[in-house]
């Protein structure tokens, strides 16, 4: 499943705001836009709906801009997500109650999409902005054409 646009960017401009801002410094969204290479004006439609959401806090006047709502250990990847209304489904019906092929019938690979999309909205409820930013997430990458079975195996 591939996240799109929207949930990267909404992510990575969250996380931006968690590194740069201090719980009390209000950072712009110009900042933002110029550090992570996002349009200003597609940043701005994506802040509306965390605002909304009440995961940032906008404030006004000279040095204005935007705050984390609460710290970044209490805000989940999968609330960021959530909140510019992208859904965490794999399968082709998205949460429709009939299935996707002639007749309303579910595919044969309905579970198998369902599951994977439950596992990936758990892993990203699992994770906060605080795991993201802190680089706790970093895992060692298995050498180049190296594979799990072969490295159990020696």
């Amino acid at each position: 499943m591939r996240l799109s646009t929207k949930g990267r960017y909404a992510v990575m401009a969250m996380a931006d705001l968690a590194k740069r801002g201090d719980g009390q410094r209000a950072i712009s969204l110009a900042e933002i836009a110029q550090r992570q290479d996002i349009s200003l004006p597609y940043l701005e439609q994506l802040f509306a709906r965390l605002r909304r959401s009440g995961l940032v806090l906008s404030v006004r006047g000279p040095g204005g801009g935007y705050r984390l709502a609460r710290p970044a250990g209490e805000t989940a990847v999968a609330e960021i997500v959530t909140a510019v209304d992208e859904p965490l489904e794999a399968v082709r019906c998205g949460s429709s109650a009939v299935g996707c092929m002639p007749g309303g019938v579910r595919c044969l690979t309905h579970d198998l999409w369902d599951d994977l999309g439950r596992h990936i909205h758990d892993y990203l409820a699992s994770v906060t902005l605080e795991d993201v930013i802190s680089g706790s997430l970093a895992r060692p990458r298995a050498p180049s054409g190296a594979s799990e079975g072969a490295s159990a195996a020696a």
